[in-house]
């Protein structure tokens, strides 16, 4: 009998562990809104640094865009040995645009590009692969290296860069002559 009443008050024990437990302190629920808070800090104080990763990758993919696309446009001008048309041009020097016969220029600088990318600038410059050193050390007179560089004024982490101050994608593509 002895043996039995032991295990009923053993029972209770172990079925209600925390029944005298009350919940918990003033003390320790300042302490978890303490270190919540923290952390909250820490988190408002990232924002600024991803949104301006966000911008950057954003006005980085778009120059690169305008890169392409003005590439593109390069490779759909005529450049024929038979019959000759060269309606690529090439630049005189590393700041002039590229010009084809006449004097008439075929890639112009956009300073700004047209709208909705106004904040960004594009040049375009051809080098005739055929004249000194040539192209990356390829001498070849029916091949043209085609650079262009578009730039923009970036973000930093506190808002916009200093006047002056761009960035810029460049892309470079050889085209040969048809």
């Amino acid at each position: 009998m002895n043996d039995v009443g032991d295990r009923k008050s053993l029972k209770k024990v172990t079925m209600h562990p925390f029944v005298d437990q009350r919940g918990m302190t003033v003390p320790e629920i300042l302490a978890a809104v303490v270190v919540i808070m923290v952390a909250l800090v820490a988190l408002a104080s990232a924002i600024p640094l991803s949104a301006y990763g966000i911008q950057e990758g954003s006005q980085l993919t778009t120059a690169t865009f305008l890169a392409n696309q003005r590439l593109e446009q390069v490779k759909l001008k005529q450049w024929t040995v038979k019959p000759v048309v060269d309606d690529v041009g090439v630049s005189a020097s590393a700041t002039a645009a590229p010009q084809k016969a006449g004097g008439i220029t075929t890639f112009p600088d956009e300073s700004p590009v047209a709208a909705p990318y106004t904040q960004f600038t594009r040049t375009v410059r051809i080098t005739d692969c055929g004249i000194g050193a040539g192209c990356g050390g390829v001498v070849h007179a029916g091949q043209r290296q085609v650079t262009v560089t578009v730039s923009y004024r970036p973000l930093t982490g506190q808002g916009q860069a200093a006047a002056g101050t761009t960035k810029s994608a460049i892309v470079s593509l050889v085209v040969a002559q048809r």
